[in-house]
């Protein structure tokens, strides 16, 4: 019999992400899913590279990857096809109907755009997170998270992030930081942290809270 991969289901086996608390998880997925449309290219190539690892780690096999990217496949192929039609554009407007008649400025046309690689890593990274955070995470637990516990972490998460990210940039500058990539992939590594434990904390007060009662 032949077992059929179902995109984003629970792999029961634990691994690292497993452990950590659901709540946790759906916080970060929203600011992190932003965070990856600002990224330079390179650095979201160095994002999926990292989130491959954490798959493998937590216990994902290729193919439970590959099953979870088919969502990703198609919009792929669409936004090639724009950049194609683009291309053919440019040349058009560049070259008028000229650029036929030579087959360097014609392979050109089907060389994906700058524009195209850039959103095409960017969907795959929120994708690979977004498969991460269910397929490490059970329905159950997702359903007692989703609670007014989480509403109510939600509410001082992202006033806590704006001022965690205000403290550390104050902290930075005072070093003579300057801005740019290097301030941004520094910073931003520190602000996960701090919010993570933050966000952990306030977790854990409100389950031992809610144990009590």
């Amino acid at each position: 019999m032949v077992k059929t991969q179902t995109i984003f289901s629970y792999k029961t086996i634990k691994g690292l992400l497993h452990k950590i608390p659901t709540v946790i998880k759906l916080l970060l997925l929203p600011p992190l899913s932003i965070l990856c449309l600002y990224l330079p290219a390179l650095w979201n190539l160095i994002g999926i590279i990292i989130f491959i690892c954490a798959a493998f780690i937590s216990g994902l096999s290729i193919q439970d990857q590959l099953t979870d990217f088919k969502p990703a496949a198609l919009y792929i192929i669409i936004l090639y096809l724009f950049s194609v039609i683009s291309n053919i554009y440019d040349c058009f407007t560049l070259f008028s109907s000229d650029f036929l008649k030579h087959p360097g400025l014609l392979l050109s046309i089907f060389i994906p755009s700058i524009d195209y690689i850039r959103l095409t890593l960017r969907l795959i990274l929120i994708l690979q997170m977004s498969a991460l955070v269910f397929r490490t995470t059970s329905s159950l637990e997702i359903r007692n998270a989703v609670r007014i516990d989480i509403i109510s972490l939600f509410i001082g998460f992202i006033p806590d992030i704006f001022k965690t990210w205000s403290s550390i940039d104050i902290a930075w500058k005072a070093r003579n930081g300057k801005n740019g990539i290097k301030k941004i992939m520094t910073l931003i590594f520190i602000l996960i942290t701090i919010s993570f434990e933050k966000a952990s904390v306030k977790s854990k007060a409100l389950e031992e809270r809610r144990n009590r009662v």
